[in-house]
């Protein structure tokens, strides 16, 4: 183990902003993630905003989202749409495979695999 946390093993704030914006193109490609596409808007700028600034603080960099809304809470945002376990798990996978595409690192990898189905989980609401 390098010492580091995923936010700088990511390259900090520029390898986070292209994690996040591949996130996104995938999500808006993939027929597999078409239940989640569905639940965003037209332009998904504003979200991968929102998501750089969560996963900033979450993986142990400046805790943006925070600052800017006051909480981490994320089930609240995401009461209005049924997330279950297929919407989950299509979250899940555009995030394996936006860390594959920017080259996360196995270390990086294992750093996050536990822990991004577990905050993944807690959206699920049906």
């Amino acid at each position: 183990m390098s010492g580091q946390n995923p936010y700088q093993l990511l390259g900090g704030e520029d390898g986070l902003r292209k994690l996040c914006a591949a996130f996104y193109r995938i999500m808006d490609e993939s027929p597999e993630a078409a239940g989640i596409r569905a639940m965003h808007g037209e332009s998904l700028a504003a979200i991968e905003e929102k998501l750089f600034e969560y996963l900033s603080g979450w993986m142990g960099g400046p805790p943006l989202y925070a600052r800017r809304t006051g909480t981490v809470c994320l089930t609240k945002p995401h009461q209005p749409y049924a997330i279950g376990a297929a919407e989950r798990d299509q979250w899940l996978l555009c995030m394996d495979r936006a860390l594959e595409e920017v080259g996360a690192s196995a270390e990086v990898k294992e750093m996050l695999r536990e822990p991004m189905f577990r905050i993944a989980d807690m959206m699920v609401n049906r």
